[in-house]
């Protein structure tokens, strides 16, 4: 581990000598991911990407991608673009990136099974607001606002997030 990582524990997400509270998936911390399970995978995940909300907030980094009106997710196994952000229309399964809620307002994009991804084995492990303490997600880590507003200027090429083998159970 660096100082530049994220990293979950027992007491808080340990980042920059800040240790924040988090949600983890609704399934929890897993070992063998699969799509639509709700885990949250053990493992280093790179921070590949960022997305927000123009129309909501200010660009957070300079790195920072706008969501647009049509912009997806997919999370169909069967189709070859599987684990990335897709364009509407769309003729598989994928996930609405502008969403009525400000769940994604922000969104770190992860490594996890990128850019060459294994059909079912997970899609969409971002790092995004939560929907409040104890609530989990479908398997990203959730962050307060005012947090995940104040990790995105701080990451760097080397930032990673770390989900230890020791949180499964």
């Amino acid at each position: 581990m660096t100082a530049e990582d994220m990293v979950l524990t027992p007491s808080g997400l340990r980042f920059w000598g800040a240790n924040l509270p988090f949600s983890v998936g609704r399934g929890g911390i897993v070992r063998d991911k699969r799509e639509g399970d709700g885990g949250t995978p053990v493992g280093v995940h790179r921070i590949v990407g960022c997305l927000y909300r123009p129309d909501r907030l200010a660009r957070p980094c300079d790195w920072a991608v706008p969501i647009g009106p049509g912009d997806l997710w997919s999370d169909d196994p069967t189709r070859p673009d599987y684990n990335t952000m897709v364009r509407a229309p769309y003729g598989g399964s994928a996930e609405r990136l502008r969403r009525g809620d400000p769940l994604y307002d922000i969104v770190l994009i992860t490594d996890w099974n990128w850019p060459d991804a294994e059909s079912r084995r997970g899609s969409a492990i971002f790092i995004h607001q939560w929907r409040g303490p104890g609530r989990p997600t479908e398997g990203c880590v959730g962050l307060r606002p005012d947090h995940l507003r104040w990790i995105v200027p701080r990451i760097s090429y080397e930032t990673r997030l770390i989900v230890p083998e020791r949180l499964v159970g």
